[in-house]
């Protein structure tokens, strides 16, 4: 079953051309704005500290009177340690995302409005639909099939094996079996239908959360963080995480583009794969830590 052209071979390729260029423009923009942000954040940690002096009798007290309560506080905000400001951020982080998850499972079970968004999506992404580009998605879907992904897992694992510690494979096969869990889970327990198969490309298993959206995020994310944090420098950091993000948003727009998933399918997915990357560095830095303290 083919579906009808909604552009020209010409607009097409014009339509590509320019997500190329914005794809190239927000990787100097976003490197810019990442310096500007560690300015600011200097500048506000700087504010802050001069701002809490006043509360040090204050802070004195409550020292003395819940010893207990204030030793844990101050380990939460300890900025130079990974189990404390950083685990804090990432548990606040983790938390929300699985608010964010828990919200839209409701509303597509008891709400109308999200199918109505989901169907205004997929009309205005129909339009834009093109042999040549339907060829282009098809290959950038597969890039998050259950194969691509396993085989992506398994090349990151000897990779990290050869280098060693091997802390990161314990991250890496976390993330990927939670995230398998919880998308197949979910998949069944909400068993939600898939949107009309407008093409050539079907599946079989019901929509919510797509599992190619939720293992680009959760495999390639993690592997992105494993390699990103053995870079020497902020700038090929910032490249790694960056165009790994947009391969991710890549392949969870292609299962849209490809008419298999509804949109808050593919929103579903990258808020489970996104927790399970949390959850992945978690491990990762709780496992460096253990390794440093018997060094």
């Amino acid at each position: 079953m083919t579906a009808p052209e909604g552009l020209s071979n010409l607009d097409a390729a014009l339509v590509l051309g320019g997500a190329v260029c914005a794809a190239l423009f927000g990787h100097w923009l976003g490197w810019r704005l990442v310096g500007h942000g560690r300015r600011l954040a200097v500048r506000a940690y700087a504010a802050g500290r001069g701002l809490a002096r006043p509360t040090r009798p204050l802070r004195a007290r409550l020292a003395r009177r819940f010893p207990r309560l204030w030793s844990w506080l101050q380990r939460r905000v300890e900025p130079r340690r990974f189990d404390g400001l950083a685990l804090t951020l990432l548990v606040a982080a983790a938390v929300y995302l699985a608010l964010l998850f828990a919200g839209l499972v409701e509303e597509v079970l008891e709400s109308y409005e999200i199918d109505a968004a989901d169907d205004a999506i997929a009309a205005f992404v129909a339009s834009y639909r093109n042999p040549y580009l339907i060829t282009v998605f098809t290959w950038i879907t597969e890039l998050g099939d259950m194969a691509t992904l396993t085989a992506a897992a398994i090349v990151a694992t000897g990779f990290l094996w050869a280098r060693g510690p091997a802390a990161g494979i314990h991250a890496v096969w976390v993330t990927v079996a939670g995230s398998q869990v919880t998308t197949w889970t979910g998949k069944f327990l909400i068993d939600r239908g898939r949107p009309d198969f407008e093409l050539d490309v079907v599946a079989w298993s019901p929509s919510f959360p797509s599992g190619h959206a939720t293992g680009a995020m959760a495999v390639y994310g993690i592997i992105a963080y494993v390699i990103a944090r053995g870079l020497p420098t902020g700038h090929r950091r910032f490249a790694v995480i960056y165009w790994v993000a947009i391969l991710i948003a890549a392949i969870g727009f292609s299962r849209i583009y490809l008419s298999v998933h509804h949109a808050s399918d593919v929103a579903a997915g990258f808020l489970v794969g996104g927790f399970w990357v949390l959850a992945g560095i978690a491990v990762l830095e709780y496992s460096r830590l253990s390794l440093n303290s018997r060094d």
